[in-house]
């Protein structure tokens, strides 16, 4: 896939962080863009798993959002601070003020843009998602999108998915957004 991409002729030279809602592709993409570049790749779900020694179900399910949000902002400012590299964070990441703020401080946000019968098509059938776990789901979803997307719309940079796009088709958009920025990627040396 490294090779398909063709981006080692780029340094990556802060931490690109992919931002968006459940399904977007925020994980698979960030594995296929970080092998790309050559770099680590990290997902902030699957770090505060390995430390709760809990899925994040369980722990939404025992402490609550809340609390399941601040410890989401200290893994992800410690992840901020580490050598540049891709972070695949949680759908409502990116809504807390402090993440977006660790976020532009110390590298770059990239919104993986989906619509709402793609991002239902591939969460509808995972037990995984807590704040799906309602009454009406497609419902839940839906406010869920309109109410975050204007947020995401912060983010530095906008690539849209679509349903015919493979991991490697999202991944070559993120790249190419990413080397309109000189301040994230650079020649080598």
């Amino acid at each position: 896939m490294a090779e398909r991409l063709a981006a080692t002729d780029l340094r990556l030279r802060k931490p690109v962080v992919l931002v968006g809602m459940m399904g977007a592709g925020k994980t698979a993409v960030g594995r296929a863009v970080a092998q790309a570049l050559r770099v680590p790749f990290v997902d902030s779900d699957a770090e505060i798993e390995a430390a709760a020694n809990m899925t994040i179900a369980e722990i939404f399910e025992r402490d609550g959002e809340p609390f399941f949000r601040q410890k989401e902002a200290q893994v992800i400012a410690r992840l901020l601070s580490g050598p540049p590299g891709i972070l695949s964070t949680g759908g409502g990441a990116f809504l807390q003020p402090e993440n977006r703020e660790a976020i532009a401080r110390r590298g770059v946000s990239v919104w993986l843009e989906a619509d709402l019968d793609l991002l239902w098509a591939r969460v509808k059938m995972k037990p995984t998602r807590p704040l799906l776990k309602t009454a009406d789901p497609f419902g839940t979803l839906s406010d869920l999108l309109a109410r975050r997307n204007p947020v995401y719309a912060q983010a530095d940079l906008r690539v849209t998915t679509r349903p015919g796009y493979t991991i490697d088709d999202t991944s070559r958009r993120v790249l190419a957004a990413l080397a309109t920025r000189p301040d994230v990627m650079e020649p080598p040396r």
